[in-house]
């Protein structure tokens, strides 16, 4: 293995965070995760308001995804929304029930 942040291996993309591997699916592996992709960030609940707020702090990588995600919804295409939710279940499961459940 490497030491870097990401890799790829055996046709996947692959990024390291916390002593874990995230394999990333396609189209996602097309998402731009910044200069730091394990930067940390805090995203607010996008039905968030002065009387109700969430938050979760994710990685940047996991960022471009929801975003990603988000941006499916709006547009209707339910196929990349849904694949989008099903790894956020899988690999940042407080996350997807603060910010996309």
């Amino acid at each position: 293995m490497t030491d870097k942040q990401y890799y790829v291996k055996d046709n996947k993309f692959i990024i390291k965070f916390n002593d874990k591997e995230y394999v990333i699916p396609k189209p996602f592996t097309n998402c731009y995760f910044g200069a730091d992709p394990t930067k940390m960030m805090t995203i607010f609940n996008r039905f968030s308001d002065e009387t109700f707020s969430q938050s979760a702090r994710i990685p940047a990588f996991a960022v471009a995804i929801y975003d990603t995600t988000i941006g499916a919804e709006a547009s209707e295409d339910y196929d990349l929304m849904n694949k989008g939710r099903e790894w956020f279940q899988k690999n940042f499961t407080d996350a997807y029930y603060t910010l996309l459940d």
